[in-house]
């Protein structure tokens, strides 16, 4: 089987099935076997992938560079492809790939490259969209920041769900356009999209948001603990009495597993 035979592939034989691979079943476990080997000769191969008119071949030499090496070399250089790549690039798949790859290394990009990616948040593809918003998580930059607010707001529900937890988690940056773009997002259509928002509010120790923890803890099932992950950031001792009469109550209805509630409760109590 290949996962026993893959480590003792040969590079050039592993490059030849990502080539003339067929399906996905093990493209990602050739790609990540060589980025451990990080080789020069592997690294450069996947440059000339980059230039390729074919686009899977193209994708592929992307996607070997995007993590490149434990720990990872050549990040300047690959995101100077990546960039050289979007001047000329347009199909969707293409620059979603790079957009992907560029997200990996995007703790050092520069305020040019951060404002050229983020003209991709009108793009028509809800694909590059998403992408655009792994490619702008966790920077602490104003655009990118107004980027994923608008990217927030998308009709898009798997678009909206990564900008919405990418300004709630993933900065520590705080302003009223954050918190209210979160606000939006408690009524969200999509249940994990009102989660994240809700987890953000509570993070940022907003007031409006503890009559809506309130309320999600008299519901609290088997799918709420983002529920009681906020409510713990959230540190309101008030909480207290509430979580020591719902586990009084869980104990009959059992909606919940018990020692969740007593976790949560026992972090108030510190």
């Amino acid at each position: 089987m290949i996962r026993t035979k893959i480590t003792s592939f040969s590079t050039s034989e592993i490059f030849r099935r990502l080539l003339n691979n067929k399906s996905k079943t093990n493209y990602w476990r050739y790609i990540m076997e060589l980025r451990k080997r990080k080789s020069s000769e592997i690294y450069n191969s996947a440059i000339e992938l980059t230039k390729s008119s074919d686009k899977k071949e193209k994708i592929i030499g992307i996607n070997i560079l995007a993590q490149f090496g434990n720990p990872r070399i050549h990040k300047n250089q690959t995101l100077r492809i990546y960039f050289n790549l979007l001047k000329e690039e347009n199909d969707i798949y293409v620059v979603s790939s790079i957009l992907y790859a560029i997200g990996h290394n995007n703790e050092k990009l520069t305020e040019n490259q951060i404002d050229f990616i983020c003209h991709y948040d009108s793009n028509k593809s809800s694909t590059v969209r998403h992408s655009l918003t792994f490619a702008v998580s966790g920077i602490e930059n104003k655009n990118a920041i107004h980027t994923l607010i608008k990217l927030s707001k998308d009709k898009d529900s798997e678009v909206r769900d990564w900008a919405t937890f990418a300004i709630a988690a993933l900065i520590i940056n705080d302003n009223d356009a954050i918190r209210e773009a979160l606000w939006e997002r408690v009524t969200d259509s999509d249940k994990e999209i009102q989660n994240e928002a809700i987890f953000g509010l509570a993070t940022r120790k907003d007031a409006r948001i503890k009559e809506v923890l309130k309320k999600e803890l008299e519901t609290v099932d088997f799918n709420s603990s983002y529920t009681l992950e906020a409510i713990e950031v959230f540190n309101d001792k008030e909480f207290i009495t509430l979580l020591e009469d719902k586990i009084i109550k869980n104990k009959i209805e059992q909606v919940i597993p018990e020692d969740w509630l007593i976790s949560t409760l026992d972090h108030l109590k510190k």
